[in-house]
């Protein structure tokens, strides 16, 4: 069997004070050790990679894997660090005034992915 966590990496974050003052702070759910595993990190967008570094500081917080490797469902590019996705499942070149909003039936109630155009907004820092 496959076990499957959720990692908060909100306090990992190198952009938190520009964020918010107080952070939302969701519970881990890593209810297995992680020592010795071969970990997938997964993620809906890869952009400039600091989400990723986040996530791996979170995740060696709970145990050193054997192994992490990545994957994601959109890879868009721009990368800021050296953070490579192992699995992708589709690579969309993007601009900068371009953001990519992916949709979950669970959160949003439909599923797609859509490429839209960055808005002049302080809170769209954050988007992907």
């Amino acid at each position: 069997m496959i076990k499957v966590g959720i990692l908060d990496i909100n306090l990992y974050r190198d952009d938190l004070s520009t964020i918010s003052e107080r952070p939302v702070l969701n519970a881990n759910q890593i209810d297995f050790p992680i020592a010795g595993k071969d970990i997938v990190l997964m993620d809906d967008v890869l952009y400039t990679g600091r989400t990723i570094r986040s996530a791996l500081d979170a995740l060696f917080d709970h145990g050193r894997p054997a192994r992490v490797q990545l994957l994601v469902l959109i890879d868009r590019g721009h990368r800021e660090l050296p953070i490579e996705a192992r699995y992708v499942g589709r690579m969309v070149q993007t601009s900068n005034a371009e953001i990519i909003e992916v949709k979950f039936q669970e959160i949003d109630g439909q599923e797609k992915v859509l490429l839209v155009e960055r808005v002049d907004d302080p809170s769209a820092r954050d988007a992907h």
